[in-house]
């Protein structure tokens, strides 16, 4: 009886030391979750040029961070109680602050990545191999003995803290069950009655405003719930008789297969040819429309390829496939769907396919690859070597005399564009008589964002605001706060200027045509719309040209190379296979703004959430109307939207069909 009642007078206290614990340790944590928010929101506003006040932000940014604290803290709770009765009360104390330390500093680390990227990491996280992201990481310079030693020390001055507010603020049983339930009651609440801004958000709002942690947790949610799932259920169907190329679908084993003639577009502004022409393709990183060229709404910073457009075919409106580097080789050289996590990830056995190089390879063409860092970043290397390239240089074959570019933490990204030009003018055009198809892929104008000769770039940087954009004073203190960012370009654009003046020497010059795009625009600097990011320059420049000209009509990366084979089947006579599998059309030559293209879009290796048909953009659950410029504005038309929604449903049947059976063209 009395060991009994020993116990029974022990339960009280006990239950007492268990909440008085985890809500003196909760309430500070919750303080630093508030106080990571304030430091995230001055270093947002003090260093990006973002068109928002601290105001439009704030009130609905700490309502996120509060249905998070309260999410968080209603699992923890849980946990806390289990180990107090069934452990102790001090093991159940040192896992509550593990996990609260924790939390804090998985806070810090999302808000930093935010800052410098102005994007939510989520499941994209999970779309890369541990050697991609360790890659990634060292190359931005965050990953270093500092950094390290910063995260230790934070950590335990955190666990002093907890262990402080543990011992002094000490709650009765009484206040800390009211804790408890209003903390549950605003759990049910925040599930059954969503709360959203009221007004219209623009992504960079949107995104500012969301609880970075809350985001990735949702999203790795998703993405482990259902990535192993595939559905697909579709028809054989023509998507729009308005479209450019009317394909005739015909096998619904290989869904994607059809057959059609695309038309010759480029014929009529070239020269007629007598032999094939040499090919070369320069592949910009990160080269956004908003920066380069005619009508760039920040203002160009590639002069020299400003200078080219009037030699040349320029398409204004262009769309890459794809919101990062990834989709950039299979969507402009082969126009394939895009696989799980894009079609680069499925190397271990890609499904048979078609692409310029391989096409041009039985046409006798001969086919090199330059690049001035690792080719296997991705799996590019697989997928060229299936496409049958001739030819591969990367890091690897650079002679001693060429400088890296500046490294940080002892990491660089390999070789700079001119380095990258320079060594491939070594290798290319080859010598042995056949026709030369080149790629150039460069690499200065990707984070760290560390350009050679940096004195000269400063320099340079102040007077293209002076004399080439003729900016007042007032407006370049917003160009300063990327000025690292627009170097690069500017170098990138000199890099390009060395090469085409060293090709002018040439021989092989006058047979030449050059191919100029970006793989997407960066994100560092705030994003104007959703569809911004895949907003890249196309210019089609080459001494052969007889009638430069700018379209604006609507293209993509998925049309260049069915147009380029179309032209170099009219011109030359190369054979060209009867089976197709490409997801575009043919490049638009109209002169006014149109659309006649339909195509998915992905952001990132995790996230297909965009579609557009014609002049209508359909954007995770929105719809918008596309116009000049690629601007977008929300319209309401929900039988359209239905419409589009179908669409883009039977275009992800027959993608996640062509990930299960890789069935995409049949070997002949």
């Amino acid at each position: 009886m009395a060991q009994k009642a020993e116990i029974r007078s022990n339960l009280p206290a006990k239950i007492q030391e268990c909440l008085s614990d985890f809500w003196g340790m909760s309430l500070i944590f919750s303080v630093l979750m508030i106080l990571l928010r304030i430091i995230e929101l001055t270093l947002i506003f003090n260093n990006h040029a973002v068109r928002l006040s601290f105001g439009d932000v704030i009130g609905f940014s700490l309502f996120e961070d509060l249905s998070w604290i309260l999410y968080f803290l209603g699992l923890l709770f849980i946990l806390h109680i289990i180990n107090s009765f069934l452990l102790s009360v001090r093991f159940a104390k040192s896992f509550t602050q593990v996990w609260l330390v924790i939390a804090l500093l998985i806070q810090s680390a999302l808000a930093l990545y935010f800052f410098k990227t102005l994007q939510p990491l989520g499941k994209d996280l999970f779309a890369y191999n541990i050697n991609d992201i360790i890659l990634t990481v060292r190359s931005s310079g965050q990953l270093n003995a500092t950094t390290v030693l910063c995260g230790l020390f934070i950590s335990i001055l955190i666990f002093f803290i907890f262990n402080f507010a543990s011992k002094y603020l000490v709650f009765n049983t009484k206040p800390a069950l009211i804790f408890t339930i209003t903390m549950y009651c605003f759990l049910i609440f925040f599930y059954f009655v969503p709360v959203t801004d009221s007004k219209k958000l623009s992504d960079t709002k949107s995104n500012i405003q969301l609880n970075k942690s809350k985001y990735l947790s949702e999203q790795s949610f998703d993405y482990f719930m259902y990535k192993n799932e595939f559905y697909f259920d579709f028809y054989l169907r023509s998507l729009n008789d308005a479209l450019f190329v009317k394909k005739e679908f015909t096998d619904p084993t290989y869904p994607f297969l059809h057959f059609t003639d695309y038309p010759d577009v480029l014929s009529p502004y070239f020269d007629s040819l007598s032999t094939p022409p040499d090919i070369v393709f320069v592949l910009l990183e990160s080269l956004g429309k908003a920066y380069s060229g005619k009508d760039a709404y920040l203002g160009s910073f590639t002069p020299f390829l400003d200078s080219l457009e009037s030699h040349s075919l320029v398409w204004t409106n262009t769309l890459s496939s794809t919101g990062r580097t990834f989709g950039l080789l299979p969507g402009l050289f082969a126009g394939l769907p895009y696989g799980e996590r894009g079609f680069m990830e499925l190397y271990q056995d890609f499904p048979h396919h078609n692409s310029l190089f391989s096409i041009l390879g039985k046409n006798g063409y001969e086919s090199s690859f330059f690049m001035g860092s690792d080719l296997s970043f991705d799996h590019e290397r697989d997928f060229l070597e299936y496409a049958g390239v001739s030819k591969l240089v990367d890091i690897r074959h650079f002679d001693p005399k060429y400088k890296k570019m500046p490294s940080v933490n002892g990491f660089s990204w390999g070789y700079g564009d001119k380095e990258l030009f320079n060594n491939g003018l070594s290798f290319f055009p080859g010598n042995n008589g056949k026709p030369q198809l080149g790629i150039f892929q460069t690499s200065t104008t990707h984070d760290p964002y560390l350009v050679p000769e940096r004195e000269f770039y400063s320099h340079k940087f102040e007077d293209h605001l002076e004399n080439y954009l003729k900016l007042p004073e007032s407006k370049k203190t917003e160009y300063r706060d990327y000025k690292n960012i627009y170097m690069t370009v500017l170098y990138a654009d000199d890099a390009v200027r060395d090469f085409i003046t060293s090709y002018r020497k040439k021989p092989e010059f006058a047979n030449t045509i050059f191919v100029f795009t970006g793989d997407h625009r960066l994100p560092e600097i705030p994003m104007a719309s959703r569809i911004d990011r895949f907003h890249v320059p196309l210019i089609i420049y080459s001494p052969l040209i007889n009638r430069p000209s700018y379209f604006k009509a609507m293209v993509s990366h998925f049309e260049v190379t069915p147009s380029l084979l179309a032209f170099l089947r009219a011109q030359v006579g190369i054979e060209l296979p009867d089976k197709k599998i490409w997801m575009g059309q043919v490049l638009d030559t109209s002169r006014v703004f149109q659309s006649k293209i339909a195509m998915p879009l992905m952001r990132t290796k995790t996230q297909l959430i965009e579609y557009l048909n014609s002049e209508y953009f359909l954007s995770d659950d929105q719809l918008f109307v596309i116009t000049d410029g690629l601007n977008i504005d929300p319209v309401e038309d929900q039988s359209l939207k239905n419409k589009m929604i179908g669409e883009f449903e039977d275009f992800k049947s027959k993608n996640n069909y062509t990930i299960q059976t890789r069935k995409l063209l049949p070997q002949d």
